[in-house]
């Protein structure tokens, strides 16, 4: 089987969009590059494709290089016979490799080892053969200076039958597929830590049992959290008479003295061998499955974080409130470098309102400020409406922004490079401005995990989140383009091509010789060579440059197209630029290349209508309800407004304005059934939702958006 067959078994996706996706991978081609430039060789498959065929892939050479292992280690072993190679070349499964593999792996010493020491292996290969029905004259056989006692020999012989029943491949399969099918998981509590405050968020799992294949991955991942903290003890089982009896038709031929011994030999290697496997197997399996899901939550719901609506170029006011330490105050210019910071005390217990009113009102006014934004953490609601009651000279617009990560990033060496004579709390503030100007630019500097927007993210494959959030940022940057001039070390790294050292060289570059006046000067920087480029360049804006191509989408390898159409309609460049009218009267067959087909002459046609378009929403103001201040205010029934802060497998969570974020069940999401959250909502969606349960006790909201 090639690499091509092994995809296309698991794509609908033709052979010559595999083949030239492979090469351009092979290439050094980003997937944002090829899901963007290289349409026409692509068929036009877009990321997520691109980057399945690239998984792939990736799998396929790790089932060659495991073949090559396994065979190396048989033949090592001069146990490798024609067939058996055949049977594992042919084969592209891993569990089947592993199957094959499995009598000839090194392994601690076992029982059928220990009887096959003591000769007793022939006796096992009499009985399996289940032919004789004398089994006591025929275990007296065996008896040596090892081997005292028939029973014994049979023992020895049941040992190593159960191994060898443990490593027949049609029990293993068919076991896995019952396990698939019918295996059931159990938790029960640990009694001597059943009674610790800290285990009885998992209360609910003292006492569970449910179908695996059926059970969510949000509960899965809770339970081996709770199994994990020693609160529980889980099980992955199958009805034992039905594996049993399931193994004994498989085996055992006959009705006679050898079939009861091989009887005794399933049921020992059931118990002892093979269920714990299978057992290890299917709960492993779901533990992927559960993995997957949340790393797909946890991606979706950074995706629509980080493309969230940006207020941009703005003057704004930051806030990073609080009580007893005050509320600190930093005045960010446009292009959100620090122009101003102190702090205020217009809470308890200093009280000291009006003076606090006359500094917010002085720095607006000196600073020119044209917008304030709050962060949503302790006294945010508080700070809110002292925000509202100052009466500025000019209409001001104020934003509550979440403030998650906000103090991993203010204690990171990123901040500390920023600001290095500030300490956390100004970095903090300055944090919280930036994300209401642009979250893109100020997300990418913190750890996606500490953003608050995953699902058991600490219980996850942490290589494969990584990579997933790592790729899911890239989209992200650019999905929506960089300004080459002001874009920070963090968000550079991120542009296709370029990577943490290359934006290093970048920023270096830029400090040393101004501003990039076009694109072609990113080759001037070190160790940025035609390749690096080629990736880069498109993704990357150079507002009011001298050619205006470099402000937009088109890739400089098109510019020659673009300045072609333009003659060819008698008018120059940039009079072609968001030129509707003589955009329709180009003909995009007329302008195809060996390297740029029809789809990518539209999408240049696209780009030349609205150049350099952020697909990112306008940022809009929202207002909570004034009366509720805490969850003592809720009422059951009441109506409120909201925001989504967080969406998980089991439905999303929605900030209300207090401390306290309500859950809204995915049966509550709308009438009739729901597959899928993301479907109904998104994450910072303003929505409307009806409190239907308080616990106050609990700190727990239930909310419904079915009004």
């Amino acid at each position: 089987m090639t690499t091509v067959e092994f995809i296309q078994k698991q794509l609908n996706i033709s052979e010559k969009s595999i083949n030239n996706t492979l090469q351009l991978l092979a290439e050094d081609c980003t997937i944002p590059f090829i899901s963007r430039y290289r349409k026409d060789k692509t068929g036009n498959l877009d990321e997520v494709q691109i980057e399945q065929i690239s998984k792939i892939s990736k799998q396929f050479e790790e089932i060659v290089k495991r073949k090559e292992s396994i065979v190396k280690s048989i033949d090592e072993q001069g146990a490798l016979t024609p067939e058996l190679q055949q049977r594992i070349e042919e084969s592209f499964d891993i569990q089947e490799l592993e199957d094959l593999y499995l009598p000839f792996k090194k392994r601690k010493k076992t029982k059928a080892d220990a009887a096959k020491e003591k000769g007793l292996e022939p006796l096992a290969r009499i009985i399996m053969s289940q032919k004789n029905n004398d089994i006591q004259f025929l275990a007296s056989k065996y008896l040596n200076n090892e081997v005292s006692s028939e029973e014994e020999a049979l023992q020895g012989a049941r040992d190593i039958m159960a191994e060898w029943i443990n490593e027949n491949m049609y029990v293993r399969k068919n076991l896995r597929r019952l396990f698939q099918r019918k295996a059931v998981i159990t938790s029960k509590a640990v009694k001597a830590k059943k009674e610790e405050e800290a285990a009885q968020k998992f209360s609910q799992y003292f006492e569970w049992e449910e179908n695996l294949s059926r059970t969510p991955s949000h509960r899965l991942l809770a339970m081996l959290r709770a199994e994990a903290e020693g609160f529980v003890k889980t099980n992955v089982g199958v009805d034992k008479e039905e594996a049993i009896d399931f193994i004994e038709k498989a085996i055992i031929k006959s009705d006679n003295e050898s079939s009861d011994q091989i009887a005794l030999a399933i049921k020992d290697g059931y118990k002892r061998l093979l269920e714990p496997a299978i057992s290890n197997e299917s709960l492993q399996e779901a533990k992927e499955k559960a993995d997957k899901k949340a790393i797909e939550i946890f991606s979706e719901n950074l995706s629509q974080l980080l493309l969230a609506p940006p207020l941009g170029e703005k003057r704004i006011l930051a806030i990073d409130p609080g009580y007893r330490s005050g509320c600190k105050i930093v005045c960010l210019d446009e292009k959100g470098d620090l122009l101003h910071n102190e702090t205020i005390y217009p809470h308890a217990p200093q009280n000291e309102t009006g003076m606090a009113m006359k500094k917010i009102r002085s720095m607006v006014n000196a600073y020119n400020i044209e917008a304030i934004s709050i962060g949503n953490g302790t006294a945010s609601r508080e700070t809110e409406f002292f925000i509202k009651k100052i009466a500025f000279d000019k209409p001001l617009q104020v934003f509550v922004v979440s403030e998650a990560g906000a103090s991993v990033y203010s204690a990171s060496k990123i901040a500390r490079d920023e600001f290095p004579t500030y300490d956390v709390t100004v970095r903090g503030a300055v944090s919280i401005g930036r994300r209401l100007s642009d979250p893109l630019a100020e997300l990418v500097k913190i750890d996606a995990k500490s953003i608050g927007v995953g699902q058991y993210q600490h219980d996850v494959d942490q290589t494969q989140l990584k990579n997933e959030l790592d790729s899911t940022v890239m989209k992200c940057v650019n999905s929506v383009g960089i300004n080459l001039n002001t874009a920070s070390k963090s968000l550079l790294s991120y542009v296709s091509g370029i990577g943490e050292k290359m934006a290093e060289n970048i920023v270096s570059y830029r400090a040393e010789n101004g501003a990039f006046e076009n694109r072609k000067q990113l080759k001037k920087v070190p160790r940025l060579g035609e390749k690096a480029f080629q990736q880069a360049a498109a993704f990357v804006r150079i507002a009011n440059a001298e050619n205006p191509l470099d402000n937009s989408a088109v890739h400089p390898e098109a510019y020659s197209i673009v300045e072609k159409m333009a003659k060819d309609l008698g008018i120059k460049t940039h009079e072609l630029i968001a030129n509707k009218e003589k955009i329709t009267l180009v003909k995009p067959e007329d302008y195809i290349t060996g390297e740029i087909g029809i789809l990518g002459i539209k999408d240049i046609l696209k780009e030349l209508e609205k150049p350099g378009l952020d697909p990112r929403k306008a940022a809009k103001v929202f207002e909570f309800d004034p009366h509720v201040k805490s969850i003592k205010d809720l009422k059951t029934g009441m109506i409120l407004p909201g925001i989504v802060n967080n969406i998980t497998a089991f439905g999303c969570f929605v900030d209300l304005g207090i401390k306290e974020s309500g859950l809204v069940h995915i049966s509550q999401l709308k009438d009739g059934f729901v597959s899928d959250v993301n479907e109904v909502v998104k994450l910072h969606q303003h929505v409307r939702v009806k409190v239907t349960e308080v616990d106050e006790a609990r700190k727990r909201i239930q909310l419904s958006m079915i009004l």
